[in-house]
């Protein structure tokens, strides 16, 4: 089973910070992902070095600077699925409407997004909408979570609470 951490919205400026937040989440439920995505709003890039040695796939968020390398938008294949991931924009209530139409030509299995801060884990048009929400600030959540993608014989999506 190939395991790929999944995290978005972690709004983290302050690099110490973002390290110290970042590094249990890598070594406790990331500890067996292989790859991590990070769904936007990053804010401090640098922050993704919690997850040293690891593949980590990210995009720009709105509330991102912009950086070289770092698209809206992009499709990773790995094990054989193709797995779009973008932030997203917008009111919460159509946004994976948005995130559909974003990818509409493109044949997807999975799509990884963020900006509502809300977990999301089900299928629409045959595709897995996978958002880990946030493991910082929950919002209009019921609570703070990330999630772990299972790619086997299908891919399948766990949310993760972080609790409030």
């Amino acid at each position: 089973m190939f395991k790929i951490g999944v995290l978005s919205d972690t709004h983290i400026s302050d690099l110490a910070r973002g390290l110290s937040s970042l590094q249990p989440l890598a070594e406790g439920h990331f500890r067996d992902a292989e790859m991590i995505f990070h769904a936007g709003d990053v804010v401090n890039p640098d922050v993704l070095l919690a997850f040293s040695g690891r593949t980590v796939h990210v995009v720009r968020g709105n509330m991102d600077p912009a950086v070289r390398g770092v698209p809206n938008r992009k499709i990773v294949e790995v094990r054989g699925y193709r797995i779009g991931l973008i932030h997203g924009w917008g009111a919460p209530e159509t946004l994976e409407e948005r995130v559909l139409e974003a990818f509409r030509n493109e044949r997807l299995d999975c799509l990884v997004f963020g900006h509502s801060h809300y977990p999301a884990c089900h299928h629409r048009e045959g595709i897995l909408l996978f958002n880990p929400g946030s493991p910082t600030d929950r919002r209009r959540a019921p609570y703070r979570s990330v999630g772990i993608l299972e790619l086997g014989e299908r891919i399948e999506g766990r949310i993760i609470s972080l609790g409030e």
